[in-house]
């Protein structure tokens, strides 16, 4: 019997980030960021979903960023953490995807990062309750946090959440985005040359996106004579 393997991805779950910039970010509808830079972080949370087949439910994964100018022209530096509650293979599936190697749209944002400064392993707590999303990774060495934020959307006369749609650029292409404040965004990777602590600035949320690649289908293996 022929095997199918699967080199996509579908994955559904909710986003966060928050950067150095004032809010609203002018880097999601194509301006130069505040100041001419922007120190960034982007974190996804897998609901449910795939890369390459494995299951990816309940797992996240943080990409903290510096970018020297404007976001499309890229030459950014990362820092990528990824779920320690990740079998070795949901790592490797969870990587080849956000590092662009299964293509779609995670490849054209992972194509703006030129110094990938490091990758580690750790405790990540990620939360949206009402309206109100948390982001906690743990240091590499285990003492402390290397990313600590909070914040909410901006809300409109009836409550309703901010909403941004159809933005020149986004870190979830083709999902509208809710833009709001960081009351804390607090980074400590002093190894890697990123310390930073801002508050009352940008951040986004994105409730209930997805990001779709089928990718190939290839058959393989023996069908018996």
């Amino acid at each position: 019997m022929a095997t199918v393997a699967v080199t996509g991805y579908d994955l559904r779950g909710d986003l966060i980030e928050a950067c150095s910039c004032g809010g609203p970010c002018p880097c999601w509808v194509g301006d130069d960021p505040d100041g001419g830079h922007c120190n960034s972080f982007t974190g996804y949370h897998i609901r449910e979903g795939h890369s390459r087949g494995v299951e990816l439910s309940g797992l996240s994964l943080v990409s903290l960023v510096q970018i020297p100018g404007n976001v499309a022209a890229g030459n950014w530096s990362e820092v990528l953490f990824v779920d320690a509650n990740a079998t070795d293979e949901q790592h490797a599936a969870l990587v080849d995807a956000f590092q662009g190697r299964l293509g779609g749209p995670l490849a054209d944002l992972a194509g703006l990062i030129t110094d990938r400064r490091g990758q580690y392993r750790v405790p990540i707590e990620y939360t949206i309750e009402e309206g109100v999303g948390t982001v906690k990774v743990a240091r590499p060495d285990g003492n402390g946090l290397a990313i600590d934020a909070q914040m909410e959307p901006y809300r409109g006369p009836d409550g309703q959440p901010t909403r941004l749609v159809n933005s020149s650029w986004s870190t979830i292409p083709g999902n509208e985005a809710l833009v709001g404040k960081a009351s804390h965004n607090r980074i400590s990777v002093a190894e890697h040359g990123m310390e930073w602590a801002y508050e009352g600035r940008n951040s986004i949320q994105g409730l209930g996106f997805r990001l779709l690649h089928e990718g190939d289908h290839d058959e393989g293996g023996v069908r018996p004579g």
